[in-house]
């Protein structure tokens, strides 16, 4: 298992450069923003580490190993693979530079304990003073399934919440994931480093972007196609939580705040070189032209797993990369704590409007004034607001 504690030796690197991905983002300040947060902030929420031995002893790694195991027979059921598969799964990490983690445990099949397979200390944690990365868009809707037409390899996510002050799962919070497609775009962001800069169309699309709520063992389940690259950037996902006491539902499937958002916290999520090594083999991943930027080189993962490890574990559900992935990590987190947050773009009734505010590579400005209530969620994912 990935030891929680490790410190992980690799240092700032990357920062030449590191703004050009995404005009008006900045990505050095963004890393020192880590950085500050994970040298300040108290020891218990700087790992889930002080948690390791409650979460065994009150039950819920068994139960994790439970839930995981299941689901992924579930998945591979629903999609035809086949039973007999073996399983790759990454190996505990010491250090970024210096292992393989994409390596095949030797003699792992379906039959192996599900212990072995998905028990996990691995975690990222969410610090409530970084910034949340570029172009994040209040509005989108709540569902498990963000892929919508993007082509890529399967990724199916199982993501726990836990709290750092009591070391236990946090059911009910309310989880924004996004991240790029295959070729490195973002949908929702009409921007110069963000594909097609004339394609205003792409201001009105939601795909790989989603909200979730935690179950009452603090999971927060998401289907969607494992990430691509852009330049300046390793592969990564973006995550974003919601105040437990201020977030509520709308009847459009939405939550409260398209203009007023707050998160309590926000991160990223990372993979191992080797893995995204074989995705990036496949198409569509095989016909980006940004530079790959390996997780060696990233800037935000350096100041991540200086501390942490915010890498996800994973098992194929089939014989290739290709079948799909099954991947899982916990998430610690303070839920007390309550931040403002700017993004870079609001999904509305009339569809996607940029925050011209934002400083996130889209201009400057304001939000755009209000819309009529509605609680009607039309076709394709466009929804009214409130």
């Amino acid at each position: 298992m990935v030891q929680l504690a490790s410190a992980l030796a690799i240092g700032l690197l990357g920062l030449a450069g590191a703004v050009s991905a995404h005009p008006g983002h900045d990505v050095r300040a963004e890393a020192a923003e880590r950085a500050a947060f994970l040298k300040n902030a108290p020891i218990h929420q700087r790992s889930l580490a002080q948690c390791a031995s409650k979460l065994k002893a009150r039950g819920h790694e068994n139960a994790n190993v439970l839930r995981r195991a299941n689901r992924v027979k579930a998945i591979r059921q629903k999609r035809g693979l086949q039973h007999n598969a073996h399983f790759h799964k990454a190996r505990s990490l010491n250090s970024v530079l210096n292992t393989d983690h994409n390596s095949t445990l030797v003699g792992v099949s379906a039959s192996t304990d599900p212990s072995v397979l998905f028990g996990s200390e691995a975690t990222c944690i969410l610090g409530p003073d970084v910034t949340q990365g570029p172009y994040y868009v209040t509005g989108e809707l709540i569902r498990e399934n963000i892929v919508e037409d993007q082509e890529g390899v399967p990724l199916y996510m199982d993501i726990q919440l836990i709290n750092t002050n009591t070391c236990e799962p946090i059911p009910d919070i309310y989880t924004d994931l996004w991240h790029c497609n295959a070729t490195g775009v973002y949908s929702g962001i009409v921007a110069s480093g963000n594909g097609d800069s004339s394609d205003e169309a792409n201001l009105d699309t939601t795909w790989l972007r989603g909200i979730q709520p935690s179950d009452k063992n603090g999971v927060v389940y998401m289907e969607s196609i494992f990430p691509g690259h852009y330049t300046s950037r390793a592969t990564h996902i973006h995550v974003l939580t919601h105040p437990v006491n201020e977030t509520t539902v709308n009847a459009n499937g939405t939550i409260s705040g398209l203009y007023t958002s707050s998160s309590s916290h926000v991160g990223q999520i990372f993979f191992d070189q080797d893995l995204i090594t074989e995705v990036e083999k496949t198409a569509p991943y095989s016909t980006n032209t940004q530079d790959l930027t390996t997780n060696a080189n990233d800037s935000i993962l350096s100041e991540e797993a200086d501390t942490i490890d915010p890498f996800m574990e994973y098992v194929y559900l089939g014989d290739s990369v290709s079948d799909g992935i099954f991947a899982w990590i916990s998430m610690g987190m303070d839920p007390t704590e309550d931040t403002t947050v700017t993004p870079a773009a609001y999904y509305t009734e009339q569809g996607g409007v940029e925050n011209e505010s934002s400083g996130s590579g889209m201009g400057g400005g304001s939000p755009p004034g209000q819309f009529g209530s509605s609680t009607a969620t039309a076709a394709g994912g466009r929804r009214t607001t409130f």
